[in-house]
């Protein structure tokens, strides 16, 4: 089984926001899947079969900050080697729509996998990274994550979603050196 989880903050307020793009990815791979959504260890959840793997979407409801308290649940509740959890989030250090899978890793800063890597004890897990470009010097940074795309990044945007769901698909097929091979 596979746990793919999405880190976002939940609400309106926050849709579409750059913080918000592993909520997109999630949902996306739920939509495309037919997935039904229930909630479960704080989160939005959905389970089924991808490419003939069992898998558990999800987007934490604990707010960014707090994503670890609803990863620790979700590998718990499941019994998951870390090996076999993905976490699909934003990053300020690569450019809008650069994608990049590692197999581990520090938090590189990013408040929601410092949570997440506090709770687990570990940072021994597969993660997807969707860039998001840094804002203007002098803009604050809190504000630049919980803002939404310039009209002229969403195309790149947009893009960047659909080939972070192929990489999702290949890692959940094949493993993350797989997809690392082809989307890295």
């Amino acid at each position: 089984m596979k746990l793919i989880v999405g880190l976002g903050n939940p609400g309106s307020k926050y849709k579409g926001t750059r913080h918000n793009i592993g909520f997109n990815i999630i949902k996306k791979l739920a939509d495309m899947h037919d997935f039904f959504s229930t909630q479960r260890c704080d989160s939005i959840i959905g389970e089924g079969k991808i490419r003939g793997q069992e898998v558990v979407l999800a987007q934490p409801l604990t707010y960014m900050n707090r994503s670890g308290k609803a990863v620790n649940c979700l590998v718990r509740k499941y019994n998951l080697d870390l090996k076999d959890l993905l976490i699909v989030y934003d990053d300020l250090n690569l450019d809008v729509g650069r994608i990049r899978l590692k197999t581990s890793g520090s938090s590189g800063g990013h408040n929601g996998l410092k949570s997440i890597i506090n709770h687990l004890s570990s940072n021994q897990f597969p993660r997807l990274k969707i860039g998001i470009g840094r804002p203007e010097p002098g803009f604050n940074i809190a504000e630049y994550v919980l803002d939404r795309f310039k009209p002229e990044e969403r195309e790149v945007i947009e893009e960047a979603i659909e080939v972070a769901v192929k990489a999702v698909m290949i890692y959940i097929e094949s493993g993350p050196e797989a997809a690392m091979n082809k989307f890295n």
